[in-house]
């Protein structure tokens, strides 16, 4: 449950919460990985980064929903993006 008193009640302030919990998950998930080249490597537990994973992936829609996208403004917002990427891509970015 979520402690809605807490949660801010602005959408600026409501999109900068989701993503400070994104990038806190994202640590996470990275924690699950072998990045520490100094230390003894363990079995890479996928279940684990799944989880992770997951609680990324709900921040995100949850953000998405703050920001009032429907699944067509995503696809479309993706595809300009990723013609931006190309484009510097080719051009040497």
């Amino acid at each position: 449950m979520m402690k809605l008193d807490r949660y801010p009640k602005d959408t600026e302030g409501r999109i900068s919460s989701l993503c400070t919990a994104i990038m806190h998950e994202a640590v996470e998930l990275q924690r699950t990985t072998n990045w520490k080249w100094w230390k003894s490597p363990v079995e890479f537990n996928q279940t684990e980064a799944r989880e992770e994973l997951i609680d990324i992936w709900h921040f995100v829609v949850q953000a998405s929903l703050e920001l009032n996208l429907t699944p067509d403004d995503i696809l479309d917002e993706y595809k300009k993006k990723n013609e931006i990427n190309r484009k510097r891509q080719r051009n040497g970015y």
